[in-house]
């Protein structure tokens, strides 16, 4: 079971890939889950809204799409993330891209452990979870 990072459509690499992976799955594991297949996509704005349309209805700006394949073998999954929309979270809310993107990294496995953010409930869950694995992060650096 392997956890990946693929560009689409842009130039972009992932720094510090190892740390990333043993960061992931160390959080999932924090859930009692095993790491199967997690594949991060990094593309672009126009790309994930034209997935945002064409797969969930919606017609606007997000970063990160998740697609769930997650089974009895493993939390798995493909997490389709925005670069775009990353820097711009990351202007809005004043912190750094790389701090944003793992956020954005482990929303997307969040959704693959099964937590939603629909209710104001549940996004302030995620948004703890998030914190949490951000602390995590900073563990293993």
């Amino acid at each position: 079971m392997a956890i990946t990072f693929h560009q689409q459509g842009i130039p972009f690499q992932l720094k510090e890939k190892n740390k990333h992976k043993a960061w992931l799955r160390r959080f999932v594991e924090t859930h009692g889950k095993r790491t199967g297949d997690i594949a991060f996509i990094f593309t672009s704005n126009e790309l994930l809204l034209q997935m945002n349309r064409e797969y969930l209805n919606h017609n606007y700006f997000t970063d990160v799409i998740t697609f769930d394949y997650t089974d009895e073998s493993g939390v798995s999954g493909d997490v389709f993330i925005s670069v775009d929309q990353v820097r711009i979270n990351a202007g809005q809310f004043g912190t750094r891209e790389s701090g944003e993107l793992r956020r954005v990294m482990v929303h997307g496995v969040l959704h693959l452990l099964g937590f939603r953010d629909e209710s104001d409930e549940e996004k302030r869950r995620m948004r703890i979870l998030e914190e949490e694995a951000l602390h995590l992060w900073s563990k293993e650096v």
